[in-house]
């Protein structure tokens, strides 16, 4: 359960060349995380347009914890932060700083593309590294992915079955990052039923993500392509996030509050 939690969290505050934007400065959503019939959670996402190093970027900031019992059994407390290029999608810096049940991290990394490397400052242990990566014009960073993929030219035209692949990097690594359409489908929300696009990400294996962990995520058939739900199925029951309030879209909805 808790290796799940920290998994899904992670993702809920993060997942969802640029078309058409689908989202501005201000755009805000918030997520009800809960397993079975126990509120397990909170993630919020926002967005703000500013300035980095003489470049426009968008500063998106995603904020995941622990409420009620779920808290006092394992507190979670997690703040990632990602500036990306507004025309292109490309990330300059992210922010990692997470309390998961004890385990803390305090990191941020500076995507230098001339050298196609990441310089990733750890200051919890007050070190620093360089890690190259080979791809750098397909690379983004765990929260910079969900914008990115919003915008992804191909979206419009996937067919069930059919998946976009980007490498991201997290946790000092780069992982194959893979988005597959499972078709499309009608859920109920607490904004009414609505109309979406039905996903299954898939993660390269390894010392954080498992490729066979079953993640579903329904974003809404339009074009803010916003993130409704997400669900991990388990075991026993399954944990999910469920959106339940949002403001500042780009685009008219398909649902009103």
């Amino acid at each position: 359960m808790k290796k799940y939690f920290i998994l899904f969290i992670t993702l809920t505050i993060s997942l969802f060349g640029y078309a058409q934007s689908a989202f501005q400065d201000g755009e805000y959503f918030k997520f009800q995380i809960s397993y079975g019939f126990i509120n397990a959670g909170i993630a919020t996402l926002n967005l703000k347009e500013t300035t980095y190093n003489g470049k426009k970027v968008y500063h998106a900031k995603g904020y995941g914890y622990t409420t009620g019992v779920t808290k006092r059994l394992f507190r979670v407390e997690d703040d990632y932060q990602s500036y990306f290029d507004v025309k292109t999608g490309k990330p300059y810096r992210y922010i990692r700083k997470i309390d998961e049940g004890g385990y803390t991290k305090n990191e941020e990394g500076f995507f230098q593309y001339e050298s196609n490397r990441v310089h990733v400052k750890n200051h919890k242990h007050k070190t620093e590294k360089y890690v190259s990566i080979s791809n750098s014009n397909n690379i983004q960073d765990i929260v910079s992915s969900f914008y990115y993929l919003r915008n992804h030219n191909k979206i419009d035209n996937l067919k069930t079955g059919e998946t976009i692949e980007i490498d991201m990097f997290f946790d000092e690594e780069v992982y194959k990052f893979r988005l597959k359409l499972l078709g499309k489908e009608e859920i109920k929300t607490k904004f009414g039923k609505v109309k979406t696009l039905k996903f299954r990400p898939y993660v390269q294996a390894g010392r954080v993500f498992k490729e066979e962990e079953s993640l579903t995520i329904w974003v809404s058939d339009d074009m803010n392509r916003i993130p409704l739900k997400v669900q991990a199925s388990l075991f026993v029951g399954s944990l999910k996030a469920e959106l339940v309030d949002y403001k500042g879209l780009k685009h008219k909805t398909i649902f009103k509050k």
